[in-house]
């Protein structure tokens, strides 16, 4: 969960999902909440609270008086958002129904009227999909409430893990004590799709220990694999693997 942390400007960026949820920013602003969100789940789940309040409440076709955008954006600016309570890693919160919730609902109701620009409603997500907030980082896929991982041993003693988070549609396979690739080869890491694809994730580096964010979305994937590889990898397997990690669906 994310610390609360101030901006350098005195105010907080916490304050700006509610303007954001119906598309009321500045494209500073917007920039700089929508890489907020890449490290702040509260924030993600309000903002998606918010725009199904404001789905709800939205009517095509209203003109709202013209000083009403300016002075809504002014008092949530004003409004001192609560940091986010400090919760077990396994406990589940749903920000609409969080005690102390940073932004009411009745705010985004009353946005909802300013968020057009000449008169009519705009409504950004009725025709936009949720903005590109890029992979998670190994460290997030590793700490996630829904986490499962699988565990393999080679016959050298070498071990790996490979732990998915469905959620954050991310994998990482972790190893200790793996034997290098041999001279000219690479150990490639695979996504096997439902229809038995194995779907190109990367490659693992040369180290006996290390940790990997494999490359592509995961949330489909029933396996891992990895084979060995000319240098730089192939766009399909060209050996069996030496290792496939069932997932659990």
């Amino acid at each position: 969960m994310t610390d609360y942390q101030p901006t350098s400007g005195g105010d907080d960026v916490h304050a700006l999902s509610g303007a954001y949820a119906v598309d009321a920013l500045e494209p500073d602003e917007r920039a700089r909440f929508e890489a907020h969100l890449r490290q702040c789940a509260d924030c993600r789940d309000e903002v998606d609270s918010l725009r199904e309040a404001a789905a709800v409440l939205g009517t095509d076709d209203v003109a709202p008086p013209a000083a009403l955008r300016d002075r809504l954006l002014s008092d949530i600016t004003n409004i001192r958002p609560l940091p986010p309570l400090p919760v077990a890693p396994v406990v589940q919160l749903d920000s609409r129904r969080r005690p102390g919730a940073r932004i009411p609902l009745l705010v985004a109701a009353a946005a909802v009227l300013i968020a057009g620009v000449g008169g009519a409603i705009v409504r950004p997500w009725a025709d936009e999909t949720q903005p590109d907030l890029g992979p998670p980082t190994a460290e997030q896929v590793l700490a996630a409430a829904d986490a499962t991982s699988v565990e393999k041993r080679f016959p050298d003693g070498a071990e790996a893990t490979v732990v998915v988070s469905r959620s954050l549609h991310g994998a990482v396979i972790q190893t200790e004590n793996m034997r290098a690739a041999p001279t000219g080869k690479d150990y490639q890491l695979w996504l096997q799709t439902p229809a038995g694809v194995m779907e190109p994730a990367g490659l693992m580096p040369d180290l006996r220990d290390a940790t990997v964010l494999l490359d592509g979305d995961p949330a489909d994937a029933v396996g891992v694999g990895i084979t060995v590889e000319p240098d730089g990898g192939s766009e399909r397997p060209t050996s069996e693997p030496i290792a496939v990690f069932a997932l659990d669906s």
